[in-house]
């Protein structure tokens, strides 16, 4: 079975070509601004490594969020146009239990931190003593203080905290936490669309692929330009 992930939730992208099981190869690449551009040749450049063609793919993932709103329509758009095309089914996988994913068998609690702007981060705090993450805390976008005020209600022990918001808000982390919060290097700080695999993977196991029109992004908030057209609109009587 082969799977094409996809991951373009954040500033910098990645694209992973697993088969049965095999990581055959994974791109990681800026996606600020060139996402578009970029995208698609990545896809046919990997493909065409492993002499493969888009067909050939049994099942196509991406992440669905939270991250970037422009983004995660892109990967979103591109995966379901890939699956439309082939007849082949999508799996949605989310940006937060992927970059959990950096820390298999992690003896610590994970929190993988996005910056999601306005003072705010995409957060969930995750058991990564496993393969697959479980959630502890589940997403949510809240101010960091709020979400580490969560943090401390859930445990006492260290945490691992990984992600853009966690390297933009390490003084506010380090002030709530102390020498409980332990910083991920740089290398982890990234989503691997090769994690997303993995998720597929388990969700192709469990009968739980969805067809193209059903995959669906997860915002958590409204967008810039909700936001803007609720501003706006008159205050009602």
């Amino acid at each position: 079975m082969h799977i094409l992930s996809i991951d373009t939730s954040t500033g910098i992208a990645s694209v992973a070509l697993v088969s049965d099981e095999k990581f055959i190869a994974e791109s990681v690449f800026m996606a600020d601004r060139c996402l578009s551009a970029r995208l698609m040749p990545e896809i046919e450049r990997m493909l065409n490594m492993a002499g493969l063609g888009v067909g050939d793919i049994d099942t196509f993932a991406c992440s669905i969020g939270p991250g970037s709103f422009t983004g995660v329509r892109a990967g979103v758009a591109t995966t379901q146009g890939l699956a439309l095309a082939t007849g082949k089914p999508c799996v949605g996988f989310s940006t937060l239990t992927a970059l959990a994913m950096n820390f298999p068998m992690a003896a610590h609690l994970v929190c993988p931190l996005l910056d999601a702007r306005k003072s705010e981060v995409y957060a969930a705090l995750y058991n990564c003593s496993s393969d697959i993450p479980t959630a502890l805390i589940n997403e949510s976008a809240l101010s960091p203080e709020r979400f580490l005020d969560l943090v401390c209600e859930s445990t006492d022990k260290p945490v691992i905290f990984a992600g853009d918001g966690a390297l933009r808000y390490h003084d506010t982390i380090v002030a709530r936490m102390g020498n409980q919060a332990i910083f991920a290097s740089f290398p982890y700080h990234q989503v691997h669309a090769a994690n997303g695999a993995l998720l597929a993977s388990e969700a192709v196991r469990k009968c739980e692929t969805c067809e193209p029109a059903r995959l669906l992004p997860v915002y958590l908030r409204a967008s810039e330009a909700e936001y803007a057209k609720m501003n706006r609109q008159p205050a009602k009587p």
